[in-house]
């Protein structure tokens, strides 16, 4: 498809496989990109799925100030303050309830559940020594460490000897009426749940309109199937060549390969773009 050219004025952007790697490392070019962005005046805003206290190679690497939107679309969090702007939570009583019904389909599953105020686990869920994960949580069953507790900003599910998109494939339509479910990890069979309705392009939508910013003028990138919405929502929607099949699929554009700084390469095509148009327009 035959990219289209207008003015941009929002770029949201998944972090994980899309401009972060394994090693939590974002490319010196992705870095100059996304301040060059910023300098132009365009507004940069990053949704991912990871929780605010994963957000260090934003602030590490890019020194982006600014909203983050995570544990996709639950939390909207101010990086510069620290602090949380907004939550769209899964009731307790739906979370329990879907799981009720995945513990019918996998009963070796196990679940653990993202608060705003951090992770809680169910022994089994992480596996052993992942001191990342772990730190010094213990363990409990949901129901005792989450007393207390209105809602939760994403509950994950974990099992094996399954694909990811397979158990995607089979929870999804049992939970429906309960819960939102995705999945991020290119090969760990674990899905993310959220309220329904709810979504990444939800919260990335009533960001931009907060500011006036329609969705033509926004571009998007991201890889795996938790950023489809949002790919669909923007103007420009770029999944990653190195993303998954269904995230290539659903968007309209298709940007370089992660390894080859693909989100860097766009950025750096519409700058030029947007300078060209603005000297044509100053003759």
């Amino acid at each position: 498809m035959q990219e289209r050219t207008g003015p941009v004025r929002l770029v949201a952007s998944d972090m994980d496989g899309t401009i972060v790697g394994a090693d939590n490392s974002i490319s010196d070019r992705t870095v100059r990109a996304f301040r060059a962005c910023l300098a132009a005046g365009i507004d940069v805003v990053f949704v991912t799925g990871r929780p605010p206290r994963w957000l260090d190679p934003l602030r590490e690497r890019i020194g982006h100030e600014g909203t983050v939107i995570c544990s996709n679309g639950a939390i909207t969090y101010d990086l510069a303050q620290d602090r949380v702007l907004s939550t769209s939570l899964l009731p307790l009583e739906q979370m329990f309830s879907a799981a009720e019904v995945i513990r019918g389909l996998f009963p070796a599953v196990r679940f653990a559940a993202e608060t705003v105020d951090g992770i809680h686990l169910e022994p089994g869920f992480a596996d052993t020594g992942s001191a990342e994960i772990l730190g010094s949580i213990v363990p409990r069953p949901l129901q005792d460490s989450l007393a207390g507790q209105t809602g939760v900003a994403k509950f994950l599910a974990r099992t094996h000897d399954i694909s990811p998109d397979e158990f995607l494939h089979r929870v999804a339509p049992a939970v429906a009426d309960l819960v939102t479910t995705t999945h991020s990890a290119p090969s760990a069979p674990l899905l993310e749940m959220s309220r329904p309705g709810l979504n990444k392009a939800v919260t990335l939508a009533g960001y931009a309109a907060a500011r006036g910013i329609a969705a033509a003028e926004s571009v998007a990138f991201g890889d795996m199937p938790n950023d489809i919405q949002m790919l669909n929502w923007a103007g420009r929607g770029y999944a990653m060549a190195s993303g998954h099949p269904a995230a290539r699929a659903a968007a309209d554009y298709t940007a370089p390969a992660f390894r080859d700084d693909g989100v860097a390469v766009v950025l750096e095509r519409l700058l030029d773009a947007r300078t060209a148009a603005s000297e044509a327009g100053a003759r």
